[in-house]
């Protein structure tokens, strides 16, 4: 790795089970301006990690993750972000390792990641007002799925535009699967993101 990127920002993200993940995803296709959408739909538990402390934080993840459950997780109401929509999630397990995360990291985390978390999942982004507005409201009367289960978390590395996944951790022992987890991947991992991490 050029050294470069070990200063490079890293993003924690959810893994949801795979028909959520693919419910979300195509949403996220049919509804993000196409030269934008780059990035997988994603719940971000944090924005910037420090790149250059990536083996200890992948240390301190598989410990945290391995001790874990499975956890519930329930979609909320859809939220109008003035130039996109997003779905809210609560899921109090997942709530409280972030919360147990961000305290051990408290030193690590940007002003971003220091803000109260609002879990969700954006579907649209950086389009007109009244396009996302339009969106917001046919979603809102839709019957969506509710209920989700999160079954570990995914760390990526910021490249400035792309994201390359480093490492999946499971929230429990099984071996890679539907799930998708398994070993580190660099290529095929990645995907792009405009420079919007959202």
């Amino acid at each position: 790795m050029p050294p470069e990127q070990i200063l490079l920002p890293l993003v924690l993200t959810a893994v949801f089970d795979p028909p959520t993940r693919d419910w979300l995803e195509t949403l996220r296709r049919t509804h993000f301006p196409p030269e934008r959408n780059q990035v997988p739909a994603h719940l971000t538990l944090f924005h910037a990690l420090p790149g250059s402390e990536s083996s200890e934080i992948q240390r301190e993840l598989e410990a945290e993750c391995m001790a874990c459950d499975r956890c519930a997780a329930s979609f909320l109401s859809w939220r109008f972000t003035g130039h996109g929509v997003a779905r809210e999630v609560a899921s109090p397990s997942l709530f409280e390792l972030r919360s147990r995360l961000a305290e051990r990291w408290k030193d690590r985390l940007t002003l971003q990641d220091r803000k109260p978390w609002r879990p969700h999942v954006t579907v649209q982004n950086k389009v007109p007002p009244d396009e996302a507005r339009a969106l917001y409201v046919q979603l809102s009367g839709a019957k969506d799925p509710v209920h989700a289960t999160v079954s570990g978390l995914i760390l990526w590395r910021y490249l400035g535009g792309p994201w390359e996944m480093l490492r999946s951790f499971a929230f429990e022992s099984h071996t890679s699967g539907p799930d998708g987890f398994g070993q580190p991947i660099g290529q095929a991992g990645r995907a792009t993101s405009g420079r919007n991490r959202h």
